[in-house]
């Protein structure tokens, strides 16, 4: 029998599983910020490369990015605190910043920005925002990566719209995003305007805007395209998209396709397609990226038209990758393993409750990963070994294995007003997890950061 403070100890630290799966031990908790302000980290790439250091926004709650001034970040040793940037006029409509993400390979950090110009009559939004970035050397200097063009003729190179949920690629070298086109949404006004959202990808390549005092427009340090073809009106029926969204890198560098040979660059995305009887659903698409991607196919100009929206590359290949994985659940991004072999997303299982599902990247039977008798509560991430997931569910922290399908609670559950809030995310050693949630309550009620640290494993 335990002796009751080592049963004390297990239990905290949820020494037995739903399965009785000893494969995981424990992890210790801390609590790494206190301050009276939100510290929201992202959907992944929080870490510095070295593993020392946390980046965050000041956000006290998801949708207030535009009224954000602060970007920080956190010591995993000693909670020291370090601000990276703060915005200028800061006004509750923006410009605002958040979604901070570090580059795996140097010590910089990328977030949105909204646009510098904002005020009540022109806010941040989904089309008003950019990706600015900052070495952690040299604070408060703003590094703007996607260069912006709304005036036509517009700027090869260059977007007419907002960029967010940025991710850099395993080397570092290049940057997906999401994009709403500002042009767009002011030619078709309402849903159809708005909801045409897309994805992208930076690479490095000055490009030059003209600016004016306005502030409207800015150059870029990186060359901007867009990547995942969407248009207005699919087919029913069809593998058309209206919608390509909350994407992921495949693989470190990529993946080993059917003939045997390495695609080194590709992205997994969600699309919206629409079944034979006029229902969206959501699937899992695959873009395979040329080597080039700033070689405009004949005809249609990377940077669009006033009447078109921007174009993909030559070489740029869409496929669909599943037929009835019906996406869905909390809003999660796509993660694949570091090898690129595999897939993962959310949906529902035959009873209802949210799990994890994977598909092979060459295509393949949909494989579910997760059995829980609960539904996942928010985005999920994969440990840099390639063999087990971290996600929120039952007010809790839970890790699965992806082969075996053992999973462990590895956190208490907590109150409702105290559960994990957003993804947990892996340090790249694999030896800790950083995650939100909510400490204290009313008006002194925040979103802090902690640290799971691996304490033990057979």
């Amino acid at each position: 029998m335990l002796k009751p403070s080592l049963y004390l100890f297990s239990w905290i630290f949820g020494l037995v599983s739903q399965q009785q799966d000893d494969l995981y031990m424990h992890y210790n908790e801390k609590q790494l910020t206190s301050g009276s302000y939100g510290h929201t980290i992202h959907n992944g790439q929080v870490f510095s490369p070295n593993n020392e250091w946390i980046v965050y926004d000041t956000r006290n709650d998801d949708t207030q990015i535009g009224s954000t001034d602060r970007i920080e970040m956190v010591n995993i040793h000693s909670a020291e605190v370090k601000e990276l940037y703060r915005t200028e006029r800061q006004t509750p409509f923006g410009p605002g910043v958040g979604a901070a993400s570090f580059s795996p390979v140097e010590s910089k950090v990328l977030f949105i920005h909204g646009i510098r110009n904002a005020d009540e009559e022109k806010p941040y939004s989904i089309t008003r925002r950019t990706g600015v970035a900052i070495q952690t050397d040299q604070p408060l200097k703003p590094i703007f990566m996607d260069a912006r063009d709304i005036t036509a003729p517009y700027t090869p190179g260059a977007l007419r719209g907002g960029t967010h949920a940025h991710s850099w690629s395993g080397d570092g070298k290049m940057i997906s995003f999401t994009y709403n086109d500002a042009v767009f949404a002011e030619q078709q006004p309402g849903k159809a305007g708005q909801d045409l959202r897309t994805v992208g990808v930076m690479v490095p390549g000055i490009v030059s805007v003209d600016e004016d005092r306005s502030l409207e427009n800015n150059s870029g340090t990186y060359f901007s395209v867009i990547a995942a073809q969407v248009i207005t009106n699919p087919r029913w029926g069809s593998d058309e998209v209206d919608r390509a969204f909350d994407e992921t890198w495949i693989g470190n560098k990529g993946y080993i396709k059917a003939d045997g040979s390495r695609q080194h660059r590709a992205i997994a995305f969600q699309g919206n397609v629409y079944d034979e009887s006029g229902v969206s659903l959501t699937e899992v698409f695959v873009i395979d990226l040329p080597e080039d991607l700033k070689k405009p196919r004949s005809g249609y100009p990377l940077e669009g038209t006033s009447t078109t929206l921007p174009n993909t590359p030559l070489g740029v290949v869409q496929r669909r990758l599943t037929h009835g994985a019906h996406v869905g659940g909390p809003r999660h991004w796509l993660r694949s393993t570091p090898d690129g072999s595999l897939i993962f997303y959310l949906a529902r299982d035959r009873k209802g409750l949210v799990q994890l599902f994977s598909v092979a990247t060459i295509g393949g039977e949909i494989r579910q990963i997760t059995d829980n008798d609960f539904s996942i509560q928010g985005p999920f991430n994969v440990h840099p070994n390639g063999k087990e997931l971290v996600y929120p569910a039952d007010n809790s922290l839970f890790i699965t294995n992806i082969f075996s399908g053992n999973t462990q609670r590895i956190t208490p559950r907590f109150s409702d007003q105290e559960k994990p809030v957003g993804a947990p995310v892996y340090a790249h050693n694999g030896e800790h997890i950083a995650y939100n949630r909510y400490v204290g309550s009313g008006h002194h009620r925040f979103l802090q950061i902690f640290l799971l640290t691996h304490a033990l494993r057979n």
